[in-house]
Order: C-alpha cells, then structure tokens, then sequence
C-alpha cells in the first residue's frame, strides 16, 4: 500500500489552550495510538490534503523535527461542524508483526454487457474491510465487470486472498446488474396501448357495420 509522508512537530503540551493555539496557527493536533505511549504531535492542516480528501487507502509515515519516524494509519478524524475545517486526526502505529484492520476501496472496471442491455448496476460494497499485516495490505479491490449480464453479480468470495481476511461473510454482493423496472413498466405500457388502439379501430369497424345495417333494412321497406 502507497504511504504519505506527514512532517510534524512533537506537542510539549496536550492542554485546551495550548490545543487552541495550534489550531488557530493552521494546525492540526494529533495523537498516536498503539505504541509504548501515545504520541502526540501537530502538523499544518494542508499536509493531510492527500490523505483526508481522496477515496483512496494510504498507510502514514510521521516524520518528526527530531528525526524519528513512525509508521501508523488513520484511524479516526474529526471536522468543525461549520468551518469543516480538520480538528483533530487519531493515528494507530503499525508494526510489521500485528495485522491491523482496515477499509479498502473497490474499484470497477470494463463495461458490463447487462448495462448496454438495460441493466442496473448496483455497486452495493465501495469498500470492504480487511485483516492483515501492514505489507500485505492492498491499495484496492480491482473488480472487472465485463462479464455481468442481467442477473449476475460479484461477491466477496470471489475476492478472497490468503494475504488477508475479508470481514465480511462470503456471500456478501459487492455490486450486481439488475433489471431495469421503468424498462419494463414502459414497455408494458407501450403494449397496452397498441391493444387499446387496435381495440378502439376493431370498436369503430364494429359500429360502422352495425350502423350499416339498419339502414340496409330501412331501405328494404322503403322498397317494399
């Protein structure tokens, strides 16, 4: 898996103020869980553009003024309700011996012949969650979908990896093609119409002829 590189300064202080004073100075207060001790530190608020906005999966190195590194991933963040600005980012510490858990997106790819043919796709699972040690973690889940006809559907037991262990039951559909229902009410609707049109001109020939008649037998009388 990719990883991104945050460079931080180490927080002497953990207190309100001194937290306050970060943030109005454009930084972002942070901890790191899982080691020894927690780790706290802060950082400018746009070295995590890449890591925060993006749909993508990517493990973290803290890089320290001090020279220290740490390797960690994301675990938790927290926004501003109205500024929607980056408050506060929780870290786990990664060690290369302990599986972490984590969400990896799924990507699709190809053309599904079901959806040239009117299908829904319905792409029920854009990230799946894993087990695994931090180097057999994927970047994502390639699924083709050029062989999904009406009907047909992936699931995670085709996603199956002896890297890792996928925490969701086997049977669960990550994305599926299934039929269009407004296809099918127009094509009924179209049917029944053609229906009521023949039914209305079989309805007016009808009439004409009993129309006709009548009058054939007025004329008849008429003549008698």
């Amino acid at each position: 898996m990719k990883s991104i590189t945050i460079k931080g300064s180490e927080r002497e202080s953990v207190g309100k103020k001194a937290t306050k004073a970060l943030r109005n100075a454009g930084k972002v207060p942070c901890v790191v869980y899982g080691g020894e001790k927690p780790l706290h530190f802060s950082a400018n608020e746009l070295a995590f553009k890449n890591l925060v906005y993006t749909a993508n999966a990517h493990t973290v190195v803290v890089e320290l003024e001090k020279g220290d590194k740490v390797n960690a991933v994301m675990q938790d963040i927290q926004f501003h309700p109205v500024t929607d600005k980056i408050i506060h980012i929780d870290f786990y510490q990664l060690f290369k011996d302990k599986e972490l858990t984590m969400d990896i997106p799924v990507r699709l790819h190809g053309n599904s012949p079901g959806v040239r043919n009117g299908g829904r796709l319905l792409f029920r699972k854009r990230k799946l969650a894993i087990k695994a040690l931090p180097d057999n973690l994927p970047d994502f889940f390639d699924i083709d979908i050029s062989e999904l006809n009406i009907g047909d559907n992936i699931s995670v037991e085709t996603l199956l990896n002896d890297d890792f262990v996928i925490l969701h039951p086997d049977s669960t559909v990550v994305v599926q093609v299934k039929t269009a229902r407004e296809v099918i009410e127009v094509e009924e609707e179209e049917e029944e119409g053609i229906e009521g049109i023949e039914g209305a001109e079989e309805g007016a020939e009808g009439g004409a002829e009993g129309a006709e008649a009548p009058a054939t037998e007025a004329t008849a009388e008429s003549k008698e």
